[in-house]
């Protein structure tokens, strides 16, 4: 086996993943994390996030003395970097966690090992990174500088798996693998195929940047298609999921879903490095940011008018993640809705989000109470659906008789 033992740098959402599904094919894997809870709880065989199935197979792994996490990286023949990607102010690209995890495995790093870049980033990020390795390491040729005879490997492979589906997609969809040159492709297109059974297409690392890019914004567009469609509808005292699913009957017209916003790490942020790297240029791409960027107002709006109603308004805030049926809060409208609400200080606020324990850091200066669904329900008088949480579904309509219910999601108010 070429790869005796492989690094993952950052253990969240998609590193923990990663890292336990290779450690199952009986690879040893070194998880490296700035969080010393991560590792702790990691090396107890537990995890610190919500991904279906994910705690038996982390479990398995370090039982079986393949899977161990370290605030430290150490010497290894791979490190997959999958670290966050986040935006600065005026939606610039944030690199520095990148930077800090080329840092960090620069003084480990040994002639002819790989480095893979999974974090989704800007074009031309891979081409920093291995700037970055190169000034660190200036024994070591790196590719793309010069050297004759390169020793080092530098590939992008963008994550692409559903949140709540990693597992499963981490080994059945197919990879796109960006190499720094054709050799870089190779080497990576090898690690990879130990673990998914898709195709692993190899391409150029600007290709490979560009790629998760496209597909992301492809889904942002026409995510905003629905939720301007939505803010018409409600103009026009039309019911908008009834229409989408008249308008979906004809055989090439497939409207997604509207919501209260668009949020996770991906689709929230991804259209914006596409922005940044051509700001003249895309247009559409920016049109669709600013409206799914919008709708959140347009939730709160709607909610402040109803809290006008009442002498002492109870808003309950049915969901905090970006999505159903997750714990992952990044870049949700509905955390950035309800925190909102609670700052205009125009009622009481409960919250409802049964995958987390207690709310968030961001939320600790606030007034904003986690409740059970019926605690809500029992207390409000106005109630919001921002998520389609599975503990949601099957509501009886009777609880909102008596309540004003401002559903962003088509929950309550349509059903099929």
């Amino acid at each position: 086996m070429a790869f005796k033992k492989v690094s993952v740098i950052g253990l969240g959402y998609i590193g923990l993943p990663t890292a336990a599904v290779i450690a199952s094919r009986g690879v040893e894997v070194l998880g490296i994390d700035v969080s010393e809870k991560a590792v702790e709880t990691i090396n107890q065989g537990k995890v610190h996030i919500v991904e279906p199935d994910l705690d038996m197979v982390v479990q398995a792994a370090v039982t079986m003395g393949k899977l161990r996490a370290s605030l430290s990286p150490e010497p290894a023949d791979a490190f997959m970097i999958a670290v966050p990607t986040p935006f600065k102010e005026g939606k610039e690209p944030d690199l520095s966690y990148i930077q800090k995890a080329a840092q960090a495995i620069a003084p480990v790093l040994e002639k002819g090992n790989l480095i893979i870049l999974e974090s989704t980033s800007p074009v031309g990020a891979t081409e920093k990174l291995t700037g970055w390795l190169q000034e660190l390491r200036p024994d070591l040729h790196f590719p793309g500088h010069g050297a004759q005879d390169v020793d080092m490997f530098v590939a992008h492979c963008p994550e692409r798996v559903l949140p709540g589906r990693v597992l499963e997609e981490l080994v059945s969809n197919d990879r796109i693998i960006g190499g720094m040159s054709t050799a870089c492709s190779e080497k990576a297109v090898e690690l990879y195929k130990m673990f998914v059974r898709g195709d692993c297409i190899a391409t150029s690392a600007r290709t490979a940047e560009m790629a998760k890019l496209t597909e992301n914004s492809f889904r942002d567009v026409n995510i905003a298609f629905a939720n301007e469609l939505s803010i018409i509808c409600d103009e026009l005292k039309i019911n908008v999921w009834e229409l989408i699913a008249l308008a979906n009957r004809h055989p090439r017209v497939n409207i997604l879903t509207p919501g209260p916003g668009v949020g996770g790490h991906c689709i929230a942020v991804d259209p914006w490095f596409i922005v940044d790297s051509a700001p003249e240029s895309a247009r559409m791409i920016r049109t669709a940011r600013e409206v799914n960027d919008g709708k959140p107002q347009f939730v709160i709006d709607k909610v402040a008018k109803a809290a006008d109603e009442f002498k002492r308004p109870v808003i309950a805030c049915l969901g905090l993640a970006f999505k159903p049926d997750i714990d992952d809060l990044r870049e949700s409208p509905a955390l950035d809705i309800t925190q909102r609400l609670a700052n205009l200080k125009i009622g009481r606020i409960l919250a409802v989000e049964p995958n987390i324990n207690q709310l968030p850091d961001k939320l600790s200066d606030t007034d904003i109470e986690l409740v059970d669904l019926d605690t809500a329900l029992g207390q409000a008088n106005i109630v919001v659906v921002l998520v389609n949480h599975l503990q949601f579904k099957g509501l009886d309509k009777s609880h909102f008789n008596t309540k004003v219910l401002i559903d962003s999601t088509g929950l309550v108010t349509w059903s099929t």
